[in-house]
């Protein structure tokens, strides 16, 4: 008789992290876009020497804050271990951009710019390092290990343009653009690798001997 209740155990717990992972990463595509369209409507013309209007502010604020809940959710899922730990630390840099960003919104639109652009650089870069140690429990990060490239790159970018006096909101309007274009690669990936998983997990119990 063969152990059919181990045996289902681990591929019950490799299905559950990858459905949790996309259910989050359309959150954040929701989320982002309609972040989006919010800055695009009411934000967009503000230029780095302008003051941030209360709708601007407020957008500003909610960004790192936001992806520090996200990053919580998603520290649920993941479990214990070095990853939980780099969670920690990506949830602090979140939390501290947003106190930040608190007092950058009651200056200019450039300094509000400097801070996003650190912090994109610094979150994009704990991104990666989560993405790579992800490879081999989740799979199908490479999405994420781009997004999170593509991040340390855009917020540097940002950072460095910050005081140039064509910067705008629109520039990290379309970093949160590209952020959610790569989130929803992800779902689809992981939905991908969910369906091998479960097929290859089928073709075992069917040849397993009873």
């Amino acid at each position: 008789m063969t152990q059919t209740t181990v045996t289902s155990a681990p591929s019950t717990t490799a299905t559950t992290r990858p459905s949790g992972l996309r259910s989050l990463h359309l959150i954040r595509v929701v989320f982002s876009l309609i972040w989006v369209a919010l800055v695009f409507t009411t934000s967009a013309s503000l230029v780095s020497t302008d003051r941030p209007t209360v709708s601007a502010a407020v957008l500003l604020v909610v960004y790192p804050l936001w992806d520090a809940i996200a990053t919580l959710l998603e520290r649920r899922l993941a479990g214990t271990g070095s990853a939980n730990r780099v969670s920690t630390v990506n949830m602090g840099l979140d939390l501290a951009s947003t106190a930040g960003m608190i007092i950058a919104v009651f200056s200019t639109i450039g300094t509000a710019l400097l801070v996003f652009g650190v912090w994109a650089l610094l979150s994009g870069a704990v991104q990666l390092v989560v993405a790579i140690r992800r490879r081999r429990t989740v799979g199908a990060q490479w999405p994420m290990v781009i997004s999170g490239g593509q991040s340390v790159l855009a917020g540097a970018t940002i950072a460095a343009g910050a005081a140039s006096a064509t910067s705008s909101l629109s520039t990290v309007a379309g970093y949160s653009a590209f952020g959610a274009f790569w989130f929803l690669v992800s779902v689809i990936a992981l939905s991908i690798r969910g369906r091998s998983d479960r097929r290859r997990a089928g073709r075992s119990s069917t040849s397993s001997p009873a």
